[in-house]
């Protein structure tokens, strides 16, 4: 029992097997074993990992308690990082005390929940950091990295069907048919919707594999038939610019495909969309496209016809 429970137990499961109250009291307060939460000790001295401090607090929440939002997310794999705080969801029929360290959100319905860290679903999950995202480039990157993941768009789209009250519901509703079409980070939602669509320019293929130079690449975006790639490299992936990679694959497309490599940051896409549609539009009238961008407001610095 206890290697199921990552060596963690309740003070009643010790009394069941045998232990007394002074007992265990005496080994917590020796630092022998470490109390976690009020009734939950880890039966070894020193700091617990996150993965102990998760089964504790699920043993403290007891029954139909699961792993959720966030907490519920690292589980699964499209969290980086849990956070100090985890956080449990309740049946709403029930209560549980407040803790240091745990945050308990009762539901009503309580979603299935399974695993051996016992987690809402993963589908759930998704819908549950959406609703919590504080702005739209932080819901665009919950569902992009959910779906980076493995997990699948179709099933995540049956439960924000279902969902009617779930903020930013039409966004993610097409954020998962975007998913299956390619678009992977916040940065790129932007470039498409901000840069492309905006200023009708046509549309390119997204993530694109291939063999160059006897290694496999992926393009973020191929304006096929108009020899332009767009490569879109977010602050946190390059913070000091291209790699010695990007070079590499930029000398290596220009060679084999005589295709030019435009590469943008958050900078020219959030806040200098216009300016970077036009430029694209040049790089695209290059190689051979006849149409003309598309204003998309009076403001707009696309600059029709030169860049």
């Amino acid at each position: 029992m206890l290697a199921r429970q990552d060596a963690v137990a309740t003070t009643a499961q010790l009394q069941q097997w045998g232990m007394t109250r002074a007992a265990i009291a005496r080994r917590a307060a020796s630092g022998e074993w470490t109390r976690l939460f009020r009734g939950v000790v880890l039966l070894s001295s020193g700091a617990a990992t996150w993965r102990q401090r998760a089964r504790g607090a699920l043993l403290y929440a007891g029954d139909g308690a699961a792993l959720s939002h966030r907490s519920a997310g690292f589980v699964h794999g499209f969290v980086s990082t849990p956070g100090p705080i985890v956080v449990i969801s309740i049946p709403c029929a029930r209560s549980v005390a407040p803790q240091p360290g745990i945050h308990v959100r009762r539901r009503r319905p309580m979603p299935v929940a399974g695993g051996a860290l016992r987690a809402v679903g993963e589908d759930r999950t998704v819908l549950d950091l959406v609703a919590e995202a504080r702005s739209t480039d932080d819901a665009i990157g919950i569902v992009a990295e959910a779906v980076r993941a493995g997990v699948l768009p179709g099933r995540v789209l049956l439960h924000a069907e279902a969902s009617t009250r779930l903020p930013n519901r039409r966004l993610v509703i097409d954020l998962l048919g975007e998913a299956r079409a390619g678009v992977e980070s916040a940065l790129e939602h932007r470039y498409l919707h901000d840069v492309e669509r905006a200023h009708a320019l046509p549309p390119a293929q997204a993530q694109v594999r291939e063999v160059i130079d006897h290694r496999w690449i992926r393009a973020d975006r191929v304006y096929r038939g108009y020899d332009t790639r767009v490569e879109l490299d977010g602050q946190l992936a390059h913070p000091y610019g291209r790699t010695d990679e990007d070079v590499w694959r930029d000398n290596a497309v220009i060679l084999a495909h005589r295709e030019l490599t435009l590469r943008y940051r958050w900078l020219h896409v959030a806040a200098r969309p216009c300016r970077t549609a036009a430029q694209v539009a040049d790089a695209l009238r290059a190689g051979g496209w006849q149409g003309t961008p598309r204003r998309c407001s009076d403001a707009c610095e696309v600059m029709l016809g030169r860049a």
